[in-house]
C-alpha cells in the first residue's frame, strides 16, 4: 500500500510516535513522528553517510522505508539493525520484507526466530503448524484473471465498490489538495466513475464538498436500496485530535460517516455513534439485506494493532454494539478491509495469517456462529506487495482488488478481476437419518478427521439431523457419526471441486451388534507387536460401552487374537496383554471390572489360515478381538 493506507486504515500507530534519541538524530525523529517518511529517510541517511549510526538508526530507516513499502531498502536496513540487536517485531517485520522480495527460505529463517521468541503469538503458532505454506499457496493455481484497470492515475488509487452502475474509489489524484509528508502525495479523495458500453471507464469525477474535505476520505459502502452512503474520514474534520507535547504533530483518528442520496448527489452527512477520540473504525462495509456492517478498528479489547468488527444496523439506522469476529479471524497483526459478499463470504486484508507478503487477501464464511477457517485467496489476487480492497459481485463473478504490486501506473492501483475457477473451498452437509424410520436424527455429533486421522471438528447436527463443515478442494476426509442408542459410523469423503456435497448417515439401533452370543463391532486392529488402543480401535469400543450401560447386567469376554509371526509363547503373551489393554480401556469408560474379563488366544484361532504366504492385509485380520456374552442383555432377558 505504500503504507499510504497504514495512515489512512492503519491510522497514526503510537509505536511511531518516537521522542528524540539524541541530538544528532532530533531533527529526524521529528520528520519521522510527523509521519514524514521520506524526509525523514534522508536524514537518517545523511547521519549514516556522517558516522553517526547505530542500531537506532537503522532501524529507525528501516521502518521509513517500511511505512512507504520500498522493500529492498527496508530488507537493507533491518539486516543491519539487527547485527546488535533482537527485537522480536523488528524480526518480523524484516521476515517479511524478504519475503515480498521473493526470498522465501530466509524469510522462514527470520521467522523461525521470530516463532522461538514469541511462541504463543497467533503470527508464531500459525507458522509453527504450516511452516510449508508458501509452496501450498503458489501451487494451488490460478482461480481468478487480473488486469490492472484502465482509469488508474500516476497517484495512489484504491478500492473498487459498485453502486447504480457507478464505481467509486479512493485516490490522490487531486493536485488541488495539499501533500501529505507521509509519501508526498495529495490528501485522498473519493471518486465515481461511470462505465461506457464497451467495459471501458469515463474520467474519474471528484464528489462534492459534503463528502470531500481537505483531509483524508477513504473507502465507500452502500445501503442495499442505494439511498445510504458509508466512508471513512479523517477526525480532523469533527476538530477531534491529539497533539503530541514533543513532536508538536496533532495524532487524529478514522471515523465513519454516512451520507444519504439527494437526487443524484449526496448530502446530510453524519457521523456514526461507533466513532470515538480514543480509537478509530474505518472500512466499512454493509451486508447485502443491510442488517450488519463490518468494519475495522483498534478499539480496546481486540487480539492486534486492527481487527475486524461487525454491528447491526437498527431499523433507525443507529448501529448497535460492536462485536469483535474473535481469533479465528484477528491476529497480533493487522485485519482490515472487510467485505461481506452476497452469498456471505467474508473477505479481507491481513497482515498476520501467512501470506505472501506484505498484506494478503483472505476468506471465511459463518456457519452455526462460528467462523469457518481462514483460507488464502491466492496468486494472482495476491502478490508479494500489499493486496487489499477486494470487493466481488459473486453473481457475475467478477470484481476488483487494489494493489501496489510492481508493474502499476501509481503507487497503489486497482485491478480488475475475472473469476476463472471456483475458490477451492467445499460445504459439506452431513444429514443423519434413522435408518428404520428415515427421521433426521438431532443431536448426533459428527466429528471430521482429516487425511492423516486427526479429529479437526466435531459439531452436533440440528433438527434437520444436518452438520456443516467446509474442507478444501479435493481434501479426502472421514465423517465419525455418533448418537446415543445408535450404531456408531464411520463415512469417508471423497475429495471434490464442487461447492457443495451432500452426505447421508443412516444409523442402525445399536442392538443390531449383539447377534446370537457375541457383540460383533468392527475389527479392533492391533499395529504389527503393539497392544495401545488405537484411535480407531476406541471409536468402535465406545459401541461396547454404549452397549453395556444400556444394559446393565451384560458380562463380556474380550478375547483376544494375533497373527502367526513370532513364536507361539510369544504370541500368547502379545494376545494376552492387547486382550487387557481392551478391557482396561472399557473399564477406563465407567464399566465394573466384575463385567469384563480379559482371555488372550494367540495364534490359535486364526481367522485367514495362511501358513507362512499371508499379506498384510491377512495377517491384519488375525490381529484382531471378539468379545462373547457371558450372561445378561437382552438375547438373555
Amino acid at each position: 500500500m505504500k503504507n499510504l493506507k497504514t495512515l489512512l486504515f492503519i491510522t497514526l500507530m503510537s509505536s511511531l510516535c518516537l521522542t528524540a534519541q539524541n541530538n544528532d538524530t532530533k531533527k529526524a525523529d521529528k520528520q519521522f513522528a510527523r509521519f514524514e517518511f521520506v524526509k525523514a529517510s534522508e536524514s537518517y541517511s545523511k547521519l549514516i553517510e556522517k558516522g553517526k549510526a547505530d542500531a537506532y538508526v537503522y532501524g529507525q530507516l528501516a521502518e521509513c522505508y517500511y511505512n512507504i513499502f520500498n522493500t529492498v531498502e527496508a530488507e537493507k536496513w533491518y539486516a543491519k539493525a539487527l547485527e546488535s540487536t533482537s527485537d522480536p517485531e523488528m524480526i518480523y517485520k524484516y521476515s517479511e520484507m524478504l519475503k515480498a522480495n521473493g526470498k522465501y527460505d530466509e524469510s522462514n529463517k527470520q521467522m523461525e526466530k521470530f516463532a522461538s521468541m514469541r511462541p504463543s503469538d497467533d503470527r508464531a503458532t500459525a507458522f509453527r503448524k504450516n511452516p510449508n505454506y508458501l509452496p501450498k499457496i503458489l501451487e494451488q493455481g490460478k482461480k481468478f484473471n487480473v488486469q490492472n484497470a484502465d482509469f488508474n492515475s500516476e497517484q495512489s488509487d484504491f478500492g473498487g465498490t459498485v453502486n447504480n452502475g457507478k464505481l467509486y474509489i479512493a485516490s490522490s489524484r487531486n493536485d488541488n489538495r495539499k501533500t501529505y509528508g507521509w509519501n508526498q502525495e495529495p490528501f485522498l479523495d473519493i471518486f465515481s466513475l461511470s462505465k461506457n458500453s464497451d467495459g471501458s471507464y469515463q474520467a474519474a469525477t471528484l464528489m462534492n464538498d459534503k463528502i470531500n474535505t481537505r483531509y483524508h476520505e477513504g473507502l465507500v459502502s452502500f445501503s442495499p436500496d442505494g439511498e445510504t452512503m458509508y466512508f471513512s474520514r479523517e477526525s480532523y474534520f469533527e476538530k477531534d485530535f491529539e497533539k503530541d507535547s514533543i513532536s508538536k504533530v496533532r495524532y487524529s483518528q478514522l471515523y465513519l460517516f454516512k451520507a444519504t442520496k439527494l437526487g443524484s448527489d449526496w448530502d446530510t452527512v453524519e457521523s456514526l455513534s461507533i466513532n470515538s477520540e480514543n480509537y478509530s473504525v474505518k472500512n466499512p462495509s454493509v451486508s447485502t439485506d443491510g442488517k450488519t456492517m463490518y468494519f475495522a478498528s483498534d478499539m480496546p479489547g481486540g487480539y492486534g494493532n486492527f481487527d475486524i468488527y461487525k454491528a447491526p444496523i437498527k431499523e433507525d439506522g443507529t448501529l448497535g454494539e460492536p462485536q469483535n469476529l474473535g481469533q479465528k479471524v484477528n491476529t497480533e497483526g493487522q485485519e482490515m478491509f472487510p467485505y461481506i459478499s452476497s452469498n456471505g463470504t467474508l473477505y479481507f486484508s491481513s497482515n498476520g495469517h501467512l501470506g505472501l507478503g506484505g498484506m494478503d487477501v483472505f476468506y471465511t464464511k459463518e456457519i452455526d456462529g462460528k467462523m469457518a477457517p481462514i483460507r488464502n485467496v491466492g496468486i494472482p489476487i495476491n502478490s508479494n506487495g500489499d493486496d487489499f480492497a477486494f470487493t466481488i459481485d459473486e453473481e457475475a463473478e467478477e470484481g476488483f482488488v487494489s494493489s501496489n504490486r510492481d508493474g502499476g501506473k501509481g503507487s497503489d492501483d486497482v485491478y480488475a478481476f475475472k473469476k476463472l475457477q471456483p475458490l477451492c473451498d467445499v460445504l459439506v452437509l452431513a444429514t443423519v437419518l434413522d435408518d428404520k424410520t428415515r427421521e433426521p436424527i438431532e443431536g448426533a455429533s459428527v466429528g471430521l478427521v482429516d487425511a492423516e486421522g486427526n479429529k479437526v471438528a466435531t459439531k452436533s447436527t440440528n433438527a434437520d439431523g444436518i452438520a456443516e463443515f467446509i474442507i478444501e478442494c479435493e481434501e479426502n476426509v472421514e465423517l465419525e457419526v455418533a448418537m446415543e442408542d445408535y450404531d456408531s459410523k464411520k463415512v469417508s469423503v471423497s475429495g471434490t471441486s464442487e461447492e457443495e456435497l451432500a452426505v447421508q448417515i443412516s444409523l442402525d439401533p445399536i442392538e443390531k451388534l449383539i447377534v446370537e452370543d457375541k457383540i460383533e463391532l468392527q475389527p479392533i486392529y492391533f499395529d504389527f507387536d503393539k497392544s495401545n488402543i488405537t484411535a480407531q480401535a476406541a471409536f468402535e469400543l465406545d459401541k461396547l460401552v454404549q452397549i453395556m450401560n444400556k444394559y446393565p447386567e451384560l458380562v463380556v469376554k474380550a478375547t483376544s487374537h494375533t497373527d502367526v509371526r513370532g513364536t507361539a509363547s510369544y504370541n500368547n503373551l502379545l494376545s494376552e496383554r492387547r486382550a487387557k489393554s481392551t478391557v482396561q480401556y472399557v473399564i477406563s469408560k465407567g464399566i465394573d471390572e466384575a463385567r469384563i474379563s480379559a482371555e488372550g488366544k494367540g495364534e490359535s484361532e486364526l481367522k485367514v489360515n495362511c501358513g507362512g504366504n499371508c499379506t498384510e492385509e491377512q495377517h491384519q485380520e488375525n490381529r484382531r478381538s471378539e468379545f462373547i456374552i457371558i450372561s445378561g442383555g437382552p438375547q438373555q432377558e
